[in-house]
């Protein structure tokens, strides 16, 4: 096991954000896709939400949106309600990019309290359901001739003023995810397979070392507690 490898994987979880997240409702281009969740991942999300297209593999078109997919988490959600309804039970407030009269420039916005950033499908945009359920209607200024960016451009704007926003107010500076579930992430990184093998026995994962190595003693104590096959 490389030390740097393991140090790295402690950096990226000891940043992670678990309270800012998207909702994507119906983004489907594979490039959008990537692009939008190697954000996530630049950011400090660990845990996406989406709303699937009516039709085509839109699963395995996140296992196929880049390396940053490997990282994430993705929620899928029946419906934008189903989605709204999940993220607002998690006290998130709902940001929506929207060219609306009430609409405020998107920095205007306070982005270290819980929040769950909307995106729309690349030709539509967001729905009607889910622009009634924002808490907050945001624009990007335009100084050009054309109304609006792409998707995933907008997304990393937004995305990096919450960033900007919450490094200032000292949000990665600790920890903001519990010790077991950064161990669980580590396992689940450095050791798919043995975590793969607890998660189907329903056994806990083996403690690591800290250079991320499995402790033998306490692995060979969760083998035995495996039912016989």
């Amino acid at each position: 096991m490389s030390e740097s490898r393991y140090a790295k994987f402690l950096a990226c979880l000891n940043q992670r954000q678990p309270d800012l997240t998207v909702l994507m409702e119906q983004v489907h281009k594979p490039h959008n896709l990537s692009a939008v969740m190697r954000t996530c991942d630049q950011v400090g999300i660990g845990v996406v939400h989406a709303v699937p297209i009516t039709e085509g593999p839109f699963q395995t078109k996140f296992h196929t949106s880049g390396s940053a997919a490997r990282w994430l988490d993705v929620v899928l959600h029946d419906s934008v309600e189903a989605g709204v309804a999940a993220l607002k039970a998690q006290g998130m407030q709902l940001v929506v990019a929207d060219l609306c009269p009430t609409a405020v420039d998107y920095r205007q916005v306070d982005y270290t309290k819980p929040t769950a950033v909307l995106l729309g499908a690349e030709r539509e945009g967001v729905t009607g359901a889910a622009k009634a359920a924002a808490d907050h209607h945001v624009i990007i200024p335009m100084r050009g001739l054309v109304q609006s960016l792409n998707v995933s451009v907008a997304a990393a704007l937004i995305l990096n003023e919450a960033m900007g926003q919450r490094e200032r107010a000292g949000m990665y500076a600790a920890p903001r995810l519990g010790q077991a579930e950064i161990h669980a992430y580590l396992l689940r990184w450095l050791h798919p397979t043995i975590a793969e093998w607890c998660d189907a026995r329903g056994l806990p994962y083996p403690a690591l070392y800290e250079d991320g190595g499995i402790v033998t003693a306490d692995w060979q104590r969760i083998k035995a507690l495996a039912p016989e096959a």
